[in-house]
């Protein structure tokens, strides 16, 4: 017996929404995503806020409101199920004056959250993303749109569980936001403009899901089907800083969180990521992290405790 197949599922396959590095990348993004706050306005107001330690984000629920930051080259206006992030927690200005919302009616509702980068080490995508991006619900797609709406539904029901579903769904929509900045950017550089790049994203992509490889600027190159001269240059350029270096960061970015885990000896994660003596890793992980693996280990234990 046999199946014939639709003509329209035999068309080749299409191209991937998203660049497979990005993804490998997202994959492993260490990020923790939580909604900390839900804020309902009308009337004229405005709210300030200060630098704050991490990222932060705001999705417009009902209503408008404009938001102002340095990072932007003017006040923009935002609409109900737009998005407006802060991943390094700049100053900023959200605000709405008293003709724009003229009674209970035209209130704003905002869903406000907190986004951390766990580690001691530059998460890629902490330092590639700009201080602050704004996603448009009318230009981000059904599924954004879809979150956005569940989201705000979640809010006003109050249902049991709320605050673990919200967080839960606050993470998918950091990551249809980075999708979406990733697709819309005007002019790509650094990590974006890598993982655009045929060759280098290559490159990423294998490095992001094998980090314990024995790799070497030969074995780069070689994927990439480039010189080691044209790769490194190429690469240096995009990422700005060496591949070596690279690979260096990320091996102790997902060691990092494999020590959060205490599943595992500190001798098994350093052969993981490549490493033939433990002593080697300690050193090294110290050198690029500013700790040892001891003291991540001792402040899960006592974070845990407390």
């Amino acid at each position: 017996m046999y199946i014939e197949l639709h003509p329209m599922l035999t068309d080749k396959p299409r191209p991937p929404l998203v660049e497979p590095a990005l993804e490998s990348l997202l994959s492993q993004s260490m990020l923790r995503v939580a909604v900390v706050a839900e804020l309902h306005r009308c009337g004229s107001w405005f709210i300030d806020g200060p630098r704050y330690h991490c990222g932060l984000f705001h999705l417009v629920g009902a209503g408008q409101c404009k938001v102002e930051c340095a990072a932007l080259d003017q006040a923009m206006q935002l609409e109900a199920g737009d998005l407006v992030l802060f991943p390094r927690g700049d100053p900023h200005r959200l605000s709405v004056d008293g003709q724009a919302s003229m009674g209970d009616a035209d209130r704003t509702s905002l869903i406000c959250g907190e986004m951390r980068f766990f580690g001691t080490t530059n998460h890629p995508l902490n330092y590639a993303l700009p201080a602050c991006f704004v996603v448009r619900s009318k230009d981000a797609g059904n599924t954004f749109q879809q979150l956005s709406t569940m989201m705000v539904e979640m809010v006003d029901a109050g249902q049991d569980g709320r605050q673990v579903l919200l967080n839960k769904l606050a993470d998918a929509m950091f990551t249809l936001a980075v999708c979406d900045y990733a697709k819309r950017a005007g002019e790509r550089c650094g990590l974006f403009a890598a993982v655009a790049d045929s060759r280098i994203s290559k490159v990423l992509q294998a490095v992001h899901e094998n980090p314990g490889m024995p790799w070497t600027m030969q074995s780069m190159a070689g994927l990439a089907c480039m010189s080691r001269s044209a790769f490194a240059e190429r690469f240096t350029h995009l990422m700005q800083m060496p591949p070596m270096q690279y690979v260096t960061q990320w091996r102790v970015s997902v060691a990092e969180q494999l020590l959060r885990d205490r599943q595992q000896s500190v001798a098994c994660i350093a052969e993981q990521m490549g490493y033939s003596s433990e002593a080697a890793f300690r050193r090294l992980f110290k050198r690029v992290s500013g700790v040892c693996p001891g003291q991540i280990r001792a402040d899960v234990a006592s974070a845990a405790l407390n």
